[in-house]
């Protein structure tokens, strides 16, 4: 992995998106709405996987730039979309997850991303 942050990042428009998946070899991002509760409640649990594990975690919101829902094809929110060498590898849209959730889920696609 390269530089990896330590607190997710926000993606405002698909170019951002594209330099962090550029920038990152394995990478979590979190589509999300501003008036989304689960949405809402998936930062701090995203924020302390960022942190426990040194996954990149980048967060967008389909409002601010509509080409994230093409991009991305975006059915509902809040989904977490793993990337790895630039591409989906996998996706999860089944509402808020707790943090062992989001680990295990890259783990079963990455493995080699987390340190189990």
């Amino acid at each position: 992995m390269n530089d990896r942050t330590v607190k997710p990042v926000e993606l405002e428009t698909e170019a951002d998106l594209e330099a962090f998946l550029a920038d990152n070899d394995v990478a979590i991002v979190e589509v999300y709405t501003s008036g989304c509760p689960k949405c809402q409640a998936m930062a701090p649990v995203l924020g302390n996987v960022a942190r426990q594990t040194g996954l990149a975690i980048g967060t967008c919101n389909p409002a601010d730039d509509p080409a994230f829902t093409e991009r991305l094809d975006v059915l509902s929110v809040p989904a977490l979309y793993l990337f790895e060498d630039g591409s989906e590898v996998a996706r999860v849209a089944d509402g808020f997850l707790g943090g062992d959730e989001v680990v295990s889920f890259v783990a079963e696609h990455v493995p080699e991303a987390v340190d189990a």
